[in-house]
């Protein structure tokens, strides 16, 4: 009796600890490079994500244990109908980010860089996704990560 109260508690109380935790490593955010130009850093999942509506970013996660350690991040790109870039670039990272695509991320203007010198950069986006205001687009970044070894050899 004792036991079948205890342990509905038990899993609340193991979920909602579970759920704190993860908002805790949320770091999104906005880095400031220029008064037009900058970039996001956001987190698969995070509040900025969905503020910024990128739920349909080509992202999968390293720790799927069909994928044995790869994944993909994804950059985004909000452009107007006009195809000039919206709104700063995103990179959703779920852990290390690569140095060479935040390099050029910086190089994105907001109301002047367009469509056209993204995939000059990146080649052919990997997502349209159709908006209202314009569209974003996204493209996959593979990422491997070592420490999600699901075999606990370190090897193949």
């Amino acid at each position: 009796m004792i036991l079948a109260r205890f342990f509905p508690s038990l899993v609340w109380l193991l979920l909602a600890s579970a759920a704190t935790a993860q908002s805790w490593h949320d770091d999104s955010h906005y880095v400031r490079l220029g008064p037009r130009s900058g970039y996001y850093i956001v987190r698969p999942g995070s509040h900025l994500s969905r503020q910024l509506g990128l739920e349909g970013a080509p992202i999968s996660d390293t720790a799927d244990p069909f994928r044995h350690d790869y994944g993909a991040d994804a950059l985004a790109f909000q452009f107007d109908r006009a195809g000039r870039l919206l709104r700063a670039p995103a990179y959703v990272a779920q852990a290390q980010l690569n140095n060479f695509y935040v390099s050029r991320l910086g190089i994105f203007i907001r109301g002047k860089s367009t469509a056209a010198e993204a995939r000059s950069i990146f080649g052919s986006f990997r997502r349209i996704e159709q908006r209202r205001d314009g569209f974003i687009g996204y493209y996959e970044i593979e990422v491997y990560n070592p420490f999600e070894d699901h075999w606990g050899r370190g090897r193949r």
